[in-house]
């Protein structure tokens, strides 16, 4: 029989190949940490501070990741915002950056804190540059369901690093436009955005270092690496981890 000490054991092994470590990028002012959440969600901690894109789903997801320094919501939907959540997370000292649209849906307390910023403008916050890129459909059938200028793309550069968040979009012009990108989180699930086969032409057009296929519930990013090939370095992370 296995004694008290031995089970724990196990268990922290187990947990330990269970759990994703963080991936890190060197940057100028040390490594960037990249932990996976779940579907559209990201953290990022970077030269001591903490950066959540599109928090939801209560606190719990985030425990282990502290109070963020600054948030990034990228659209109105609600797997990528969540007013209870935001409440609950952030401090009066948290940095929060949106759209128009995100803003006038929160509440007044959350409002308050909320720097909004439309497609093409940058901010600089906390050390970290920001600028928000277009996010949008292109196909008649998926209209309904991002429209150009709701919603925001970004673009974040830590230590000179470049690093894309899609958000909810298809490969547009803005997207195969971008220079220069260290690592992309690229969006892939029908019939919101977009399929592999889309996410991948675009990717081998910008070409970015890295790039994350995220927010792929349903989609086969398998076949998303294979079609992008040797044009990009394809790290496949799981999104949806019970």
């Amino acid at each position: 029989m296995k004694t008290t000490t031995q089970i724990i054991l196990a268990l922290a092994l187990a947990w330990s190949i269970t759990a994703q470590a963080a991936d890190k990028i060197k940057t100028a002012k040390g490594d960037l940490e990249i932990h996976p959440v779940k579907h559209g969600t990201v953290v990022f901690k970077w030269n001591g501070k903490t950066v959540f894109v599109d928090p939801v789903g209560g606190v719990a997801p985030f425990k282990s990741h502290g109070t963020p320094n600054l948030v990034l919501v990228t659209d109105i939907h609600g797997d990528h915002f969540n007013k209870d959540t935001l409440t609950e997370i952030v401090s009066d000292k948290t940095v929060v950056i949106a759209p128009e649209a995100v803003a006038a849906l929160a509440p007044q307390g959350l409002k308050k804190r909320i720097t909004t910023l439309a497609n093409g403008k940058l901010v600089e916050k906390l050390g970290v540059k920001i600028e928000a890129v277009p996010m949008y459909n292109l196909t008649p059938a998926r209209l309904r369901f991002h429209n150009k200028g709701r919603g925001n793309g970004y673009v974040m550069t830590f230590g000179g690093k470049r690093v894309y968040v899609s958000g909810d979009t298809e490969d547009i012009p803005e997207m195969r436009a971008l220079k220069k990108i260290d690592a992309a989180f690229v969006c892939m699930n029908l019939p919101y955005t977009m399929t592999p086969e889309q996410a991948a032409d675009a990717v081998r057009e910008f070409k970015p270092r890295v790039v994350y296929p995220y927010h792929y519930r349903g989609s086969d990013t398998a076949k998303f690496k294979k079609l992008v090939g040797d044009a990009s370095e394809v790290r496949l992370r799981d999104w949806y981890k019970k």
